[in-house]
């Protein structure tokens, strides 16, 4: 109780009743995989444009199918998603200085990082009788290596009538940098918040000397792209600080620092020895995200359809068969990618349109233009039990995801939906009752426990989530003394028992009919 000492009036706040649990976003996902360029932090993206500036654009499918992923994400109902580059352990980052003022390093590992220049000149604010205070600088990338060294500077007016010029992939400018840490506008902050090429670190004092258009790579260490990637690899690792003094990490290890993931995709899995493992066991061991697997290309239908099976007997993912096709800019046909992506934008407009608790099935896939090959009714027959989820196609219903399991044989969990509504269901609950750790564990807290969490299953059974035509018969919440022992609460233990009626897909629909003879005798069936 507040100390009173002196008579007057006291106003005092106070909490009544439950607290409120918002349920956690369950439609953003991460992908995982080689790209072109950039950092190797997870990184927000929000577009498929975002991705490109950030990322570079497609590369041929025999490199990486990440592009087409997220595109195919994107395309198909997804708004938010989380990229973590992989890059190969011995992979080198260009680094270069120049007048023993300022080093320049690519965001990222990799020959690319050669192809970037730079350009000081006097800031626009700068007085020019007055000592050098602000400065200007202008970065370019080429995806393709420009025709001349040093290139043509297309700031440049002569650039338009320059015969080797080329438009840079991406340019950004900085104006009015400040080579005081105290200031605003000091470069290294400036740069790390806005640069998509490269990362800037002050070396010596004062403003940096002008510098005509360079290829920075011919100032000190060019970028290398190092050996083939390793599970290793996608298991991640801590990275050099941030210029903030942030610590990221690659990887699966970097996706562990993202709380916001759902949905975990790496579109090239089936490449990499061990990594399906891995992903499992990172969404197994994370107890929040579910991954979307796929199976290894084949064209043989006869001698595989056979063998296609889930490479682990999980809860944590989902297995689809066969590859789509979709249209590759790079060659202007189709090539063959793995569904992956595109389906984890079909969980993404699922939970967003309708909810975690509706199965992300027969939903036509966007972009795709065909199928690796066409599965029939007793193909699917043998996989589905199976746990292996088919992309077929329907005449005039296109090509749809036709299935809605995980891959788990425990017949409590088969559907995808219901194993995410409990994830959905165990991080919200864990997020917002939060409050009650280190509270008196007594009737009065346990009161208010049990109706938080009653408020908050109302809410999804209002919603659709659960069966029931009154909450008595969807759900119960017991947290009493008939859940917990003296012994529990004697040893700080507050435990209470959560069951709920989880609606299950109408995977299998069943009309049956008969003949009637009519009049007023009915058949009974």
């Amino acid at each position: 109780m507040p100390e009173y000492l002196s008579p007057g009036v006291y106003i005092e706040e106070i909490e009544l009743g439950p607290r409120p649990i918002e349920g956690v976003g369950t439609s953003t996902a991460g992908f995982l995989g080689e790209t072109l360029r950039g950092p190797q932090e997870p990184r927000f993206v929000s577009g498929f444009e975002q991705f490109k500036r950030l990322y570079g654009g497609y590369l041929p499918v025999d490199q990486s199918t990440l592009p087409f992923a997220v595109d195919g994400f994107f395309q198909n109902g997804g708004k938010r998603c989380f990229v973590g580059r992989v890059a190969a352990g011995d992979a080198v980052p260009m680094v270069a200085q120049y007048d023993g003022k300022i080093q320049f390093s690519a965001i990222g590992p990799g020959a690319w990082g050669n192809r970037i220049a730079a350009k000081i000149e006097p800031g626009s604010l700068q007085d020019p009788n007055l000592p050098p205070a602000r400065f200007k600088l202008t970065v370019m990338y080429w995806d393709t290596d420009p025709p001349v060294s040093p290139p043509v500077d297309p700031t440049n007016p002569a650039f338009i009538t320059d015969p080797n010029r080329r438009d840079p992939t991406l340019l950004e400018v900085y104006d009015n940098l400040s080579a005081l840490e105290s200031s605003l506008d000091y470069f290294e902050k400036r740069v790390a918040a806005g640069s998509s090429l490269i990362r800037v670190r002050k070396i010596g004092p004062d403003v940096p000397a002008n510098l005509p258009l360079t290829m920075l790579a011919g100032l000190g260490q060019p970028g290398t792209d190092g050996s083939a990637v390793t599970v290793t690899d996608y298991e991640g690792k801590e990275l050099d600080p941030l210029p903030d003094g942030t610590i990221y990490k690659s990887g699966i290890k970097g996706f562990e620092q993202v709380d916001e993931i759902a949905i975990v995709v790496a579109p090239s899995h089936e490449r990499v020895p061990d990594l399906t493992n891995r992903l499992i066991n990172h969404c197994a061991s994370m107890k929040d995200r579910f991954a979307v697997l796929h199976s290894n290309p084949s064209n043989d239908t006869i001698t595989n359809i056979n063998n296609i099976r889930p490479p682990q007997d999980t809860t944590y993912a989902a297995f689809y068969f066969p590859w789509i096709k979709v249209f590759n800019p790079l060659i202007n046909r189709d090539s063959m990618i793995s569904p992956s992506g595109h389906i984890a934008g079909i969980y993404a407009k699922t939970d967003i349109e309708r909810g975690v608790f509706k199965s992300p099935a027969n939903e036509v896939i966007t972009g795709s233009t065909g199928v690796e090959f066409q599965i029939t009714k007793a193909e699917q027959d043998l996989l589905n039990p199976r746990g292996v989820n088919c992309v077929r196609v329907f005449p005039a219903r296109g090509i749809r995801v036709w299935g809605a399991r995980t891959s788990s044989t425990n017949s409590l969990w088969k559907y995808i939906n219901v194993r995410r509504f409990f994830l959905f269901l165990g991080e919200s609950i864990d997020e917002g009752t939060q409050w009650v750790v280190f509270e008196n564990n007594d009737e009065r807290l346990w009161a208010r426990v049990r109706q938080t969490i009653t408020q908050f299953l109302i809410t999804q059974w209002r919603s659709g989530a659960l069966m029931g035509t009154k909450p008595e018969e969807a759900f119960f919440v017991k947290v009493d003394r008939t859940t917990m022992t003296q012994d529990d609460i004697d040893n700080g233990r507050l435990i209470c028992i959560i069951g709920v009626a989880v609606v299950k897909p109408a995977e299998f629909v069943i009309f049956r009919l008969a003949q009637f003879q009519g009049g007023s005798e009915i058949a009974e069936l």
